[in-house]
């Protein structure tokens, strides 16, 4: 996702090369401080990807409790038709209680 916009890898850093001048900068401090960026480029990298993961993660579970959301509101609605005459309150309380523990209960496992 992220690679079409990001220019440079860690790769390329470490592989540049830069032009010695008489007057030019040190180049044990320009490879430290290239090897800081080096670093911070990877860290980078890595809290990108762990995002991605993260967002999945959470796309999946809003399917998922959308799913649960129109579950729910179907039963609600054959126990408001009165069709159903096996349906009751105690049933839809039940459904309740359990769509409850899968949205709350998911926090306290993980």
């Amino acid at each position: 996702m992220y690679q079409n916009k990001i220019t440079l890898t860690p790769q390329d850093i470490l592989e540049k090369e830069f032009k010695i001048d008489t007057r030019g900068y040190r180049l044990k401090e320009v490879d430290q401080f290239l090897d800081v960026v080096i670093g911070d480029y990877e860290q980078f990298i890595a809290l990108l990807k762990e995002s991605d993961k993260e967002k999945e993660e959470l796309l999946e579970q809003i399917m998922n409790l959308k799913q649960e959301i129109r579950n729910l509101k179907m039963s609600i609605e054959i126990a408001k038709s009165g069709d159903a005459k096996e349906v009751t309150n105690v049933d839809v309380m039940k459904r309740l209680s359990q769509l409850e523990k899968i949205v709350y209960g998911k926090d306290e496992e993980e």
